[in-house]
Formats: C-alpha cells, structure tokens, sequence
C-alpha cells in the first residue's frame, strides 16, 4: 500500500508538545474541557472539509481496485461498509462516488489537489469507475 506522507502541521504540534484536549493546545485551544474552534474567515470551507476527507477515502478505493487488491466495486463498497463503517444507505464509496457523478469527483480532486498538495492527484482507476459508470463518453469523461 501506500504511505501517507506525514502532516506538517501535525508534526510541529506534536514536537511543541502541542497534544490537544491533553495539552490544552493544538488544532485548537480547549478551555474548560471544550476545543475553541476558528469560525469565519480563519475556517477553512465547510465543503472543502468533507471533500478532503471523503475524496481521499474514495481515491484510496479506487486505488485498490486499481491495483487489484479487491477484485470488484461490490467487494469493496461491503468492505467499507461492514469493516470501516462507512454510511451504509450511501451503498459504499464507489456507489456514491458513481451516483455523485465521477467526472465531477475528478474534477473536484484536481481542485484539491491545487489547493492541498500532491495527495489529492486523482488515481489513474478512476477511468474505469466512469467506464463501469457509463461516463467516460465525449465531454463526461474524466480528465485525470
């Protein structure tokens, strides 16, 4: 599999001694029990936010089909649903990424990935995703 690459960010408050709650100081400051958490312009999107987490997640599925470690879509979408939880009437990240629309998840990856650095590049499977989809005719092809 592939390694992460390690957080910056994360790394720097860890070498402060920066725990969180533990602390009192981290991504945020916690007083009184309860993190103080950036609102406005120190906020980063909200949408901007889900998709970093939830695009990764359907970027690491794509690659391990890719990759044939799991042998189908359906197997993969059960394996994250029974193994790690994923919402269950999403029908698994492939059927949401299908049902999303996989030209606009690689579109938005691309913007990620300007955004946020290399670990948002869009993996070479998604191509057979759309071809599964029907998606990868004319203008509804994803570019990746």
């Amino acid at each position: 599999g592939r390694e992460s690459p390690p957080l910056a960010r994360l790394t720097e408050l860890i070498a402060a001694r920066k725990l969180g709650r533990k602390s009192g100081e981290g991504f945020y400051v916690w007083r009184d029990g309860k993190a103080e958490k950036p609102t406005g312009a120190g906020a980063p999107p909200a949408a901007d936010l889900q998709d970093r987490l939830l695009l990764a997640l359907l970027n690491e599925c794509v690659a391990v089909l890719r990759e044939a470690v799991v042998s189908d879509a359906d197997l993969v979408d059960a394996g994250a649903i029974f193994g790690a939880g994923f919402a269950p009437f999403r029908g698994g990240p492939l059927r949401y990424a299908r049902t999303r629309g996989v030209a606009a998840i690689v579109a938005r990856l691309h913007e990620l990935e300007t955004r946020y650095g290399a670990r948002f590049a869009p993996d070479p499977g998604w191509a057979r995703v759309a071809d599964a989809n029907g998606e990868n005719q004319g203008e509804n092809a994803p570019k990746s």
